[in-house]
């Protein structure tokens, strides 16, 4: 304020004894020197370096059958699923966070209980350094499990059914298949990120090493654990290999967005040559502000895992895992760039 004051009593001062050609000149001059300090007078804003990232989605579905010749069991199913991403960016330094949460239930006609149709949790974190155009040094750090229980359904017998309440008997005759930390995948990667351009990234790590954690003392055999000089079975696994990871992330248009995630692992201590693969899909279309419709695949294979047992194979069998669900329902998404 005192030196809006100052600069006003100058002009009036430069008008009062400049002649009468030079008025418009020192007119000009004063309210150049004005602008400048209201100019100096404003802080520039300070630059933001973290750019955010929020999906939230709630997804419903409902079947419902009655007299139908054809036959079928009424279901309900419901699912919540979050995507959170925090990306740090300062000259040649770079850090990128995300977390995925997702989980789904189904109540089916069929069986009186409450099943899981979807359960994650995956966390990723990488540091990294520009190296040259488009190559960064890099240390990656990943975390993946599973909130809950998930349960191999099969049909209670009569012998159960006449013991117990059907809900009861249902539960008594599933046998689980996962819990929280069995398994669960911590892996430290060192190496480099190759960046061709805004929407693919392509990170390799000769450096990985990992844990294997099955904190379930049943699933261990399950998922690969080995047993001791005692016949025991332990609860965590170290693995010390390689790992090829390519992230691409595409815009189709304003309103379908297409992400993709490929793992390949190689382990050095066990059976270099067979690769460990996990495949994650997603395509997202924005219908409406708040709805939208989501296409998610996954695929696994790890030929330490076994699933699907019979009696002449009770180990199970090492197989190509697969999933693949269609969802519609709310979503909210907030975004803040980088500026």
């Amino acid at each position: 304020m005192k030196r809006s004051i100052a600069l006003i009593a100058a002009l009036a001062a430069t008008i009062a004894t400049a002649s009468a050609q030079n008025v418009q000149e020192a007119l000009a001059a004063a309210a150049e020197a004005l602008i400048e300090a209201q100019e100096e007078a404003i802080p520039a804003p300070k630059p933001t370096f973290w750019e955010r990232s929020f999906l939230g989605k709630l997804d419903f579905g409902q079947t419902s059958f009655s007299n139908w010749a054809a036959g079928g069991n009424n279901t309900v199913t419901q699912s919540a699923y979050i995507d959170a991403n925090a990306n740090y960016q300062k000259d040649k330094l770079m850090w990128t966070n995300r977390l995925q949460l997702d989980y789904g239930i189904m109540y089916s006609s069929d069986k009186p209980i409450m099943q899981k149709t979807g359960d994650r949790i995956y966390l990723e974190s990488k540091l990294g350094y520009v190296a040259a155009k488009n190559l960064n040094y890099t240390a990656a750090l990943d975390f993946k499990t599973q909130f809950d229980q998930n349960y191999n359904y099969s049909t209670p017998s009569a012998e159960l059914l006449e013991q117990y309440p059907t809900a009861t008997a249902w539960r008594r005759a599933r046998s689980v298949k996962s819990a929280f930390f069995s398994p669960a995948y911590i892996n430290l990667g060192l190496g480099m990120d190759w960046v061709p351009s805004d929407w693919l990234t392509v990170n390799f790590a000769p450096l990985t090493g990992g844990i294997v954690v099955v904190d379930d003392a049943r699933l261990r055999k399950s998922y690969g654990m080995e047993p001791d000089e005692f016949g025991v079975y332990p609860s965590v696994r170290f693995e010390f290999g390689a790992r090829l990871k390519t992230d691409a992330k595409v815009n189709i248009n304003d309103n379908i967005k297409y992400t993709t995630q490929l793992v390949l692992f190689s382990d050095y201590l066990h059976k270099p040559g067979n690769l460990r693969v996990n495949w994650d899909n997603m395509l997202f279309w924005q219908i409406a502000k708040y709805f939208s419709m989501t296409i998610t695949t996954g695929l696994i294979y790890d030929d330490r895992v076994r699933v699907g047992a019979d009696d002449a194979h009770p180990d199970g069998f090492r197989k190509v895992q697969f999933k693949e669900q269609i969802a519609f329902g709310f979503a909210y998404t907030i975004s803040r760039p980088r500026s």
